[in-house]
């Protein structure tokens, strides 16, 4: 991937994540967008990582200078999905811009290989976090320490996120 990483953004949320932010992430898009982001980078999961990948998509209708990139853990991730997220996650891949698929196969520790790349390379994480561990904590425990700008559309209040609360890290 060839992208500034000053002007990328990365996504990273749980799986749970039910769609009741759909307006949120299409206004976060949007922001982003006006403040200078081009790239977006998505980790391809269920829940929260496609309905910001699709967001993106939606946004671009509009803008064709967004790039997509679908940041895959490993070749085949969507064959643990179930059909209609594997439908999805064919969807939105063939609609990317572009496709990292940092291993060939499933081995222990490769979500986290494709966490650390997401924050890696990018300056702004757009995050779906609930306050649970996993994960989503330590994406964001990573782009805390990388000095990442970080926007939480989680609605709680409670789980506003500051480096300084390392309770929650």
């Amino acid at each position: 991937m060839n992208a500034d990483i000053r002007t990328t953004v990365a996504f990273t949320g749980h799986r749970t994540y039910g769609g009741t932010a759909g307006a949120s992430l299409a206004a976060a898009v949007e922001r982003a967008f006006a403040r200078g982001y081009r790239t977006f980078l998505s980790g391809m999961a269920m829940g929260f990582d496609l309905a910001a990948a699709e967001a993106v998509l939606a946004f671009r209708a509009e803008h064709p200078c967004v790039r997509l990139v679908a940041v895959i853990p490993f070749r085949g991730q969507e064959t643990r999905f179930p059909e209609l997220e594997q439908a999805r996650f064919r969807a939105v891949e063939a609609a990317s811009d572009e496709t990292v698929v940092l291993s060939e196969v499933f081995h222990r520790g490769c979500y986290a290989v494709r966490n650390r790349y997401l924050v890696d390379n990018a300056s702004l994480v757009v995050a779906w976090y609930d306050g649970s561990p996993g994960g989503t904590q330590y994406t964001l425990r990573r782009a805390f320490g990388r000095n990442c700008e970080v926007w939480n559309l989680h609605p709680s209040a409670a789980l506003a996120i500051r480096p300084a609360d390392p309770e929650l890290f």
